[in-house]
């Protein structure tokens, strides 16, 4: 059974970055599909980006050009580099591994707890 731990959220002025982590235990996540979602208050759970096992990457529309999902196969983690922050990014962000292939919540498990990013304008 895989846990997974986010850290390297907190508050932030608008335009600056942060980068988070999530780091794997319990087994290796080398071979698994690994993605960042976040949730806002109020606001259901959406998808920010995926990363496969052999390092390709996918994001929403609101991520792209500012944010860089990465992984260190040797240290179990996957990163979320976040760049050009915007107040409209405040929201806990978890990271989960992909049972099945999609980019909903309910195709990912192993979820979280979550870290919370504030991006103050």
């Amino acid at each position: 059974q895989v846990q997974l731990v986010e850290s390297g959220g907190g508050l932030v002025q608008a335009g600056g970055s942060l980068r988070l982590s999530c780091a794997a235990s319990g087994r290796t996540i080398s071979r698994d599909v690994i993605g960042w979602f976040r949730q806002a208050p109020g606001k259901e759970r959406e998808f920010v980006g995926v990363i496969s096992w052999g390092g390709s990457t996918s994001y929403a529309d609101s991520a792209k050009g500012r944010f860089t999902i990465s992984r260190d196969n040797a240290k179990n983690t996957v990163y979320l580099q976040m760049n050009s922050l915007k107040p409209e990014d405040t929201a806990v962000y978890y990271c989960a591994v992909r049972r099945q292939f999609g980019v909903r919540s309910t195709d990912f498990g192993s979820w979280g707890q979550g870290t919370q990013v504030t991006v103050s304008s």
